[in-house]
């Protein structure tokens, strides 16, 4: 069962000053020089703070090409693996798109600049109330925090023009594919057919007779998505 997020009284704007320019200067060029070529969604990264999105020890490594750990044992992805995954989904204005393993918001944050509607699912509790607060912080009106299973999403909240997942699908459950509209794109980390141990971020899309194509976009190292909500955090 999925569980909105709700909130009594919003937070307020944020009123955080600006990162230093050239941290960011360098933050944008490093995603350029990895191949990030969207205006948009280049505009996404420069304007949304990835500092909020980390625990506070680590803000001073936010806008650095590295990962990092967040709670409950997830971790939050290299700014141009992110980067990467969302061009790859290719969201636009009139879109509506589900994610699936919110984590700390940053993704959903970006996703909310490029899309109409962002709907993301997450199993653990804590990070989906942290995520919706951060999200509101930013005055971000059109994303929204569910706590649930997000491999067990019912037919009623689709269909989606876009889904990704962030984490490796070792199969790809059949009602994410059908929560997609025709001529959707599903974004999601797939076992590399040639090794045992790599995996790849996958393009896939379904026609209308159900058949599957996917796409290799890059190498990823990403966690395996569990089912289920989580019973702790």
């Amino acid at each position: 069962m999925i569980k909105l997020i709700a909130f009594e009284e919003p937070l307020p704007p944020a009123t955080e000053e600006s990162p230093d320019a050239q941290n960011k200067a360098a933050f944008l060029m490093d995603l350029r020089a990895r191949g990030i070529q969207d205006l948009n969604l280049l505009r996404a990264l420069e304007n949304v703070p990835r500092e909020i999105f980390v625990p506070h020890r680590f803000a001073d490594l936010a806008r650095r090409p590295i990962s990092l750990p967040l709670r409950c044992g997830q971790t939050l992805p290299e700014p141009w693996l992110a980067a990467r995954m969302i061009e790859a989904l290719a969201p636009a204005r009139d879109h509506r798109v589900l994610e699936i393993g919110t984590g700390s918001g940053y993704a959903t944050a970006l996703l909310a600049r490029l899309a109409r509607e962002v709907l993301s699912i997450e199993r653990f509790q804590s990070l989906a109330i942290e995520a919706e607060t951060r999200l509101a912080r930013l005055a971000i009106g059109n994303a929204a925090v569910a706590f649930g299973d997000g491999l067990a999403i019912l037919p009623g909240i689709g269909p989606f023009d876009r889904i990704i997942v962030q984490g490796l699908l070792t199969e790809i459950p059949e009602n994410l594919l059908a929560a997609l509209a025709v001529g959707g794109l599903l974004v999601a980390a797939r076992p590399d057919p040639k090794s045992a141990t790599r995996q790849q971020i996958m393009r896939i899309t379904r026609d209308e007779a159900g058949s599957i194509e996917e796409t290799p976009v890059c190498a990823s190292r990403l966690q395996a998505l569990l089912p289920g909500e989580a019973r702790a955090l």
